[in-house]
């Protein structure tokens, strides 16, 4: 009778553990924006005469299968989002308002090939100062603009501009640990060195973009999901910069590899 508890006690042991450890897996892949973006950043890129080269990126991503979706548009719009994407999925001929950037280029796509029922709107605006460079001089912050020299070096070495290489080489090198750790110091961190004796200009400033990023990561989060689910992340590469260390440090998601899901030959 003993060794029957034991044996009980053991099982449940082990399923609870199982269970713990069990998370929701994500791929989280940032990119530079196509088309029209309210972003202050935005690359060059023609998605005409590149479609070929997109299509076998979405066909490679779409092996993740998602269950959810998540895009960089307003919560605001999820009810016209929702309504294009299934437009979209009847019909991958026509033209949504979202026609002309990576929703509908790439999510709305990689949606469609993996059946993906679910997709959401998780941007948040709030407005800095990105470019302090003029207060830079005024202060003589001279690491704000070694830190913006490095971060282009860094951008021109992993190769990330459309035009002069592949777009899935540029989209693998966007998710790598390199230029994610470029992206953070030139995007938000590079501002915290420009401060005044009494104040905190440049910190007050970064910390806006990382409230800000924060507030995304919670929208995030208001989304219904469970173990079962596998949540595919599209924005800014900025963005997802902030959302892989969210993701990773998470009791409740698992990251996967953007470059697994990029690599053809590579076993799922």
């Amino acid at each position: 009778m003993k060794n029957a508890l034991l044996a009980i006690a053991l099982f449940i042991g082990i399923f609870t553990a199982h269970a713990q450890d069990k998370k929701i897996k994500v791929l989280n892949v940032g990119m530079f924006h196509m088309g029209f973006t309210t972003d202050a950043n935005k690359t060059e890129f023609d998605e005409a005469s590149n479609m070929k080269q997109i299509q076998e990126v979405n066909e490679l991503l779409a092996r993740f299968k998602p269950t959810i979706i998540m895009v960089e548009t307003l919560p605001k719009y999820q009810k016209e989002l929702e309504k294009a994407y299934q437009a979209y999925v009847n019909d991958p001929t026509i033209k949504t308002g979202y026609a002309n950037n990576e929703i509908q280029i790439m999510a709305f796509e990689i949606g469609r090939l993996a059946n993906t029922k679910r997709i959401y709107a998780i941007d948040h605006k709030m407005n800095y100062a990105y470019n302090l460079s003029g207060l830079a001089e005024e202060y003589g912050a001279e690491k704000y603009f070694e830190t913006e020299k490095r971060k282009k070096e860094v951008y021109a070495n992993l190769k990330t501009t459309p035009m002069k290489s592949s777009f899935k080489e540029v989209l693998n090198n966007m998710n790598t640990e390199e230029y994610r750790t470029a992206s953070i110091n030139g995007n938000a961190d590079k501002l915290t060195y420009v401060n005044s004796e009494d104040n905190f200009e440049g910190a007050d400033q970064a910390a806006i973009f990382y409230q800000r990023n924060l507030r995304m990561f919670a929208n995030i989060n208001k989304v219904e999901s469970n173990e079962e689910d596998r949540i595919l992340v599209i924005s800014g590469a900025a963005h997802a910069t902030f959302f892989h260390d969210f993701f990773k440090r998470s009791y409740i998601y698992e990251l996967e590899s953007v470059e697994k899901y990029l690599t053809e030959d590579s076993t799922l």
